[in-house]
């Protein structure tokens, strides 16, 4: 009798240290701050969110940690300081990573798009580094292609799928699925930023803005910016991206549509109003475009991102 207690209470005190150790696995989706997510919707699900750098002045800040965007728009439009971005370190990765790995969580990262940035390849080269400590360490990293709330989006989705009971092997289906049809419609309100990175010729920049010629810009197929079409005026640049929206979109009233704007919130809600009046959209992920992306477009930028096709599979979740 005895032994049949001892071994009663041993088998209950192995359970629950079995329990325990289940409730501390888990799975896991992060991002990093280029996602632009909104704050309310990081607290909300406790998502971890890796601060992108910038530095001002030679001196490192970091995206959402220890610089916020309003402060980050106010120097830059004071044109006194010398902003740069560069990409999440390997070594950065790492720390971000390890805690996951010591606790034996498996981890879906939805990281900046390749075409921008060497985020992609600074993650895979720590998870190496990871790897060789903790060989059974499940890192799945995802391109995004997308940049800005675009990725942003597929990760709240990702993150409503989750709370919903979506099964491990659906959610890593629907985050390739959401990134490979995310479109991007991008326009500035000047061209000087986009000068000043590179990205168009100092020439370009002074005649355009003279001339009021806003571009539109998309994230390509390879996660690139590519800017498809030049509009005169901000109003005709709006409907434009507007009509844009409608010509790629899928079921508009059904989705989830992600704005996004600079220093002013104002063109954003024009944006909003109209694609309520003319797509009949009805929910919307709205935020302030972080450092990362507003370093290179300046205060005025606009973003709206939305879906080329849907997959009923993954919005029985996300709309439950």
């Amino acid at each position: 009798m005895v032994y049949n207690k001892i071994s009663m209470m041993s088998l209950r005190h192995l359970g629950q240290n079995i329990r325990r150790k289940v409730d501390i696995m888990a799975f896991v989706i992060i991002t990093d701050s280029a996602s632009d997510i909104p704050k309310s919707v990081s607290e909300d699900f406790g998502l971890h969110v890796i601060p992108t750098p910038v530095t001002i002045d030679e001196t490192d800040y970091f995206d959402g940690d220890t610089i916020y965007a309003d402060e980050f728009y106010r120097i830059q439009q004071e044109n006194k300081s010398d902003i740069k971005t560069y990409h999440i370190s390997q070594m950065m990765f790492y720390d971000h990573f390890l805690p996951y790995a010591q606790r034996g969580d498996e981890v879906l990262y939805i990281c900046f798009s390749t075409g921008i940035a060497g985020t992609y390849q600074a993650a895979k080269l720590a998870k190496e580094d990871i790897l060789e400590e903790y060989p059974d360490f499940q890192l799945t990293i995802v391109d995004s292609k997308c940049a800005s709330v675009g990725f942003g989006l597929v990760v709240y989705k990702l993150l409503l799928m989750q709370r919903n009971g979506a099964p491990r092997e659906l959610i890593l289906e629907a985050a390739q699925y959401f990134c490979e049809h995310m479109e991007h419609v991008v326009t500035v309100g000047t061209l000087e930023y986009l000068a000043r990175g590179g990205r168009l010729s100092k020439s370009s920049a002074t005649i355009g803005n003279v001339l009021d010629i806003k571009p539109i810009i998309i994230v390509n197929e390879e996660g690139k910016l590519e800017s498809v079409e030049k509009v005169r005026g901000m109003k005709r640049t709006l409907k434009r991206c507007i009509e844009m929206v409608k010509e790629k979109g899928a079921k508009l009233d059904k989705q989830i549509i992600g704005v996004c704007y600079g220093a002013d919130p104002t063109i954003s809600e024009q944006a909003k109003q109209l694609l309520q009046e003319e797509c009949h959209v009805q929910e919307f992920l709205t935020e302030q475009v972080g450092c990362a992306i507003g370093a290179h477009t300046g205060p005025e930028i606009l973003g709206i991102v939305f879906e080329n096709a849907l997959d009923e599979r993954f919005e029985a979740y996300v709309h439950h």
